[in-house]
């Protein structure tokens, strides 16, 4: 039989699309060739009578014998599996590990996954993880909750560069939705403190969103050529998005070339009410201007969230550069921008009967991301692997408001300048694996506002909302990691931070508020560590054991500015404020059953120090001021001596067959503040939540049935003070509920995908812990992709 020059195609069952670094083996190990970008791979080196083992993380291993290959006409399909013991992250160490090696509880959402799930948003997608509770205070936003921690004090990361900046605040926080995920290649979550590899603020855990990178032609080829997009509409937000992709790749260089566009009308929330919020969440008035004149109407669809709408652009553009196996270079440009988001809460509240504000927006919401990296291989002694990353990120972001019939437009600016250097490295001696580097960051906060006059248009200064003589704050920090493997079975972790972080604010303008100070100065110092064991105890247990620290420095949110969080209350700066810290203790349990079943369940407890919370003030002695021209109670963030938290996720994945699995999750959070007296409740401590899923993937088609849940959260449980937004909870907090979802996916042809989804099926109403305004009615959206 010739078998000379003889080339296999390997697809994905399900997409048919060609699958690249598959690994075809012979039975002794001798022969082992991947496939190449376009999934194809040469057999001529095999043995007619060989069985060829085919191969690759996230898919189930196939065994064909030569003349089955050849009676499939050389078309291999290998099929999803919904978990694999030897899948690899990055995040954990910033280096590729084994996750089954690594203590810490990290879930993985993939290309495939991001793909089929096609949320708007990136925001919706972590919905989508089951493990994360996402708050919103209007459309356009997205707040995520890790173990109950929540803005400031969760890390985002993108690309290798650390989002969070020196304005994130601690309430809650929209920043997310900047990431475009229609160009997301994987997002890692990692739970618990993530602070000895990435610093401050990653207290409840870390969100790593890697984009898709430039793909080099194959050795065969001069260059190649791939071009991705899709259309999606979806009716309850009247959604549009558009999106475009071209990835040009030469020898060594590689281009790619992402947009992204989204329109998004007013959010129709559910019409079914439950028992407990039958009056809650309707949309009864809006205010528009006519004749220059603020007119209130009453909204003949009470249903329609007026105005919630808005739009939403991204762009991104890839070089990389390869001259060789060991060098790699790429420049990473993102921006992201949007139109005026409206604060739906807020132009929901009421004074005297009437609408309070006619208006309250944020503004363009701006992104620029521009980083270079570089990345070596080595043989020397100091290194086996090194990461360099030199970033810039300029972002603004606004706030307008004006009271009902009022000419007065309250207009608060900020631009954050963020200049960023990384250097990791990574040495494997063999049992010993060593991961090590520095880190310095500067932040830049400008801080503007005044008071524009709609029929004059005259302006007047206003108070700002950060120092107007502007902030910097300065970190610079060096880590080292370290896992040995005692034994195949045996492998223990640890590791050392130590960070420096330093903040400026200068106050210049006291008209508004006479601050008995000029300048606010700050220096503090953190040393964090961990250590974790993993036992892999054979006949697929997996016990972990993990201790970590986590801890968050003071920016110029917490320190310096003045804010009216709930209507009727102010915050003032504290400039006295403490970095806080976290102590977390966490177990793994998990068992597997023939590579087909899988069961887990973490639990964990953190003892949180001087942590950040907002208590009752005074300013200038005065425990109520008057602040937009309304009187207000004084609150300032204070360090609560102690709280703690406690609680509980629970994961089931399941391969019935080879076309039908089951995946789902629970979890569950518990959070108080220490005093002499009755412990009371932490905020951003979210109810019982989970998602269960059953998929079925057979060729060419992928469907998903899905429930998701939330538990009821009672009054008592809230903070009043903090940020659960008790204000828009019912008469006994907020109610429990559930949805029903399915979604689909048809491959109408090798290069045409079609996908349709319902979601909340039965159009129950409902919000989401803390949010304020209420969630999606039943959903149907669609979705055309092509790739050429």
């Amino acid at each position: 039989m010739n078998v000379q020059a003889q080339m296999v195609t390997v697809l994905d069952k399900t997409t048919r699309q060609p699958i690249a670094f598959v690994n075809l083996s012979s039975p002794d190990g001798g022969i082992t060739i991947p496939t190449d970008t376009d999934g194809k791979a040469d057999i001529s080196a095999f043995k007619p009578v060989d069985k060829i083992n085919f191969s690759l993380v996230g898919y189930r291993n196939l065994t064909l014998t030569y003349p089955v290959i050849e009676s499939l006409k050389f078309t291999v399909a290998l099929a999803q599996s919904s978990y694999s013991l030897d899948e690899v992250v990055i995040s954990a160490s910033k280096f590729d590990e084994k996750r089954e090696e690594v203590p810490q509880q990290i879930q993985v959402l993939h290309t495939r996954d991001l793909t089929f799930i096609s949320q708007p948003t990136t925001a919706d997608v972590l919905v989508q993880s089951g493990n994360i509770l996402v708050q919103k205070s209007q459309l356009g936003g997205g707040s995520p909750i890790i173990r109950g921690f929540e803005a400031n004090k969760v890390l985002l990361v993108v690309d290798g560069v650390r989002m969070n900046n020196a304005i994130y605040r601690g309430g809650h926080l929209q920043n997310v939705i900047t990431l475009d995920n229609a160009v997301l290649d994987r997002a890692e979550i990692v739970f618990g403190p993530g602070s000895v590899v990435y610093g401050s603020d990653a207290l409840g855990g870390v969100m790593h969103f890697y984009t898709r990178s430039p793909i080099l032609a194959s050795a065969d080829k001069n260059k190649s050529m791939q071009v991705n997009a899709f259309s999606r509409y979806a009716t309850a937000a009247n959604e549009k998005t558009i999106h475009a992709d071209v990835n040009l790749g030469f020898r060594k260089i590689g281009l790619l070339t992402s947009f992204t566009f989204s329109d998004f009308s007013d959010l129709r929330q559910g019409k079914r009410h439950n028992k407990f919020d039958e009056p809650s969440g309707l949309r009864t008035f809006y205010v528009q201007r006519v004749n220059n004149q603020d007119s209130v109407f009453r909204n003949p669809k009470s249903n329609q969230l007026r105005p919630s709408g808005y739009r939403q652009y991204d762009l991104l553009q890839k070089i990389k550069y390869q001259p060789n196996t060991n060098t790699s270079h790429l420049l990473n440009i993102q921006y992201s921008t949007s139109s005026d988001i409206p604060r739906f809460d807020r132009l929901t509240l009421r004074r005297n009967g009437l609408p309070r504000f006619a208006e309250w927006y944020y503004g363009p919401q701006e992104r620029l991301f521009g980083a270079y990296t570089l990345e070596k291989k080595s043989t020397g002694a100091f290194y086996d692997n090194a990461r360099f990353i030199a970033a810039y990120q300029h972002l603004e972001e606004s706030r307008i408001d004006r009271d009902l019939n009022n000419p007065l437009r309250n207009n608060r600016l900020e631009a954050v300048g963020v200049y960023s250097f990384n250097s990791d490295f990574e040495k494997d001696t063999g049992k010993n694996e060593f991961r090590y580097g520095v880190e310095g960051v500067h932040n830049t906060v400008q801080s503007r506002a005044y008071k524009l006059n709609i029929n004059t248009g005259e302006s007047n200064p206003l108070d700002t909302r950060y120092p107007d003589g502007g902030s910097a704050m300065t970190s610079v920090a060096a880590y080292i990691t370290h896992a040995f493997e005692a034994s195949p079975k045996l492998i223990l972790h640890d590791g050392l931070r130590y960070s420096q972080v330093k903040l400026t604010a200068n106050f210049i303008d006291k008209t508004f508020f006479p601050f008995p100070f000029d300048e606010v100065t700050q220096q503090n110092v953190a040393l964090n560590g961990n250590m974790g064991l993993t036992f892999l105890t054979g006949n697929e247990w997996r016990l972990v054991g993990l201790v970590s620290s986590g801890f968050r420095a003071p920016n110029v949110d917490d320190l310096s500015k003045v804010f009216e969080s709930v209507p009727g209350t102010v915050i003032v700066p504290n400039p006295n404020l403490k970095p806080e810290y976290t102590y977390n203790a966490e177990l793994t349990v998990a068992k597997g059953f023939n590579q087909r079943v899988r069961l887990e369940g973490i639990g964990y407890y953190t003892w949180y120090r001087q942590a950040i919370t907002t208590l009752p003030g005074a300013f200038n002695n005065e425990t109520q001021i008057n602040y937009n021209n309304q009187l207000s109670q004084v609150l300032t963030n204070v360090n609560a001596q102690k709280a703690y938290l406690y609680g509980f996720s629970g994961s089931l994945v399941a391969d019935i067959t080879t076309a039908v699995s089951i995946t789902s999750n629970l979890n569950y959070t518990f959070g108080r503040i220490k005093t002499d007296s009755t412990d009371y409740p932490l905020d951003h401590i979210p109810p019982v939540f989970g998602r269960t899923a059953f998929n079925i993937k057979l060729k060419k088609f992928q469907g998903e049935f899905f429930a998701q849940y939330h538990g009821a959260k009672a009054l008592r449980h809230y903070n009043l003070l903090g940020e659960d937004n008790v204000a828009f909870a019912t008469a006994t907090g907020m109610p429990a509920w559930y949805t029903l979802n399915l979604r689909t996916a048809y491959q109408v042809h090798q290069n045409i995908q079609l996908q349709a989804a319902l979601e909340n099926i039965l159009d129950r109403h409902y919000r989401v812990f803390a949010s304020s305004i209420s969630a999606p009615g039943r959903n149907f959206s669609l979705t055309v992709r092509g790739n050429f």
